[in-house]
């Protein structure tokens, strides 16, 4: 009889009882994997709390799973990315392992609200921003769209996002070329497609949407001028639900490849 990935995140379940969160020392999941989760792990162990890991079963032999002191699969079917997209897989794990705090690093479900609000819903406190404030700045259009009504310049670009070819085309004449494609609910290169040429746009709209679709769950883009060799410069702002705000200074992002960043460089 197949040892399903079904079969084993069901045993897994069923062989611990329900944790509550009150019980012992403070539980911090980190939503992620690899080297991202590994670090969340080093600041919570550091603030003496029991650190919870997630993974794929494609990620059973992923590091991050076992440099924390819990470790269960999710996902079972949903592939080596779909499993850390599963909202409601990940909120009921959480849950069920008496989870405080629910960290979700960067990429994935870092700017899903629909993941905070969920996350809150189930009384765990997700370490970031408020679910308005994602849905303000997590999506790319909203965040253009509040920029602009607070009078900081932006680049020529579509309101909303591009959900036709026949909308990408039309708007693609006005704004002239080149532009870029964006994926609007996430960032660290994925979703993004520079277009030089207009035969090329529609391919290249497509290749976007699926690639933003793997990886944030939500195929969503936008159309923005695209500036050839820009300046891409940073001021970090940190700020808590006590008013307390601060900022890191600035940095040089501009040194990338694929949209990726390889070194930050501060002061810029």
């Amino acid at each position: 009889m197949g040892f399903s990935a079904k079969r084993a995140t069901a045993m897994a379940r069923k062989s611990k009882k329900k944790i509550s969160a009150s019980e012992g020392p403070l539980r911090l999941m980190a939503a992620n994997r690899s080297e991202i989760a590994i670090r969340i792990f080093r600041a919570a162990t550091e603030m003496d709390m029991r650190t919870v890991a997630i993974y794929a079963q494609e990620d059973r032999l992923a590091v991050h799973r076992f440099k924390a002191d819990e470790a269960y699969m999710i996902g079972a079917g949903k592939g080596p990315v779909g499993a850390y997209l599963d909202i409601e897989g990940i909120v009921e794990m959480a849950s069920e392992r008496g989870v405080n705090f629910v960290h979700p690093g960067y990429g994935f479900l870092a700017e899903n609200a629909d993941f905070a609000q969920a996350s809150a819903k189930a009384g765990i406190t997700f370490v970031g921003p408020r679910p308005e404030l994602l849905r303000q700045m997590g999506d790319k259009t909203e965040a253009r769209a509040l920029a602009k009504a607070a009078g900081v310049p932006i680049l020529p670009g579509t309101d909303e996002p591009i959900k036709t070819r026949a909308k990408a085309v039309k708007v693609a004449k006005e704004i002239g070329f080149p532009l870029i494609i964006k994926a609007a609910f996430g960032g660290g290169g994925r979703g993004m497609r520079v277009v030089k040429k207009a035969k090329d746009l529609e391919r290249l709209v497509d290749e976007a949407r699926g690639e933003a679709d793997r990886a944030f769950g939500n195929p969503a883009v936008f159309l923005e001028k695209y500036v050839p060799r820009a300046k891409h410069i940073e001021v970090q702002i940190l700020g808590d639900q006590h008013g307390n705000v601060l900022h890191l200074h600035e940095r040089d992002c501009s040194v990338q490849r694929r949209h990726q960043k390889v070194v930050e460089i501060a002061p810029s």
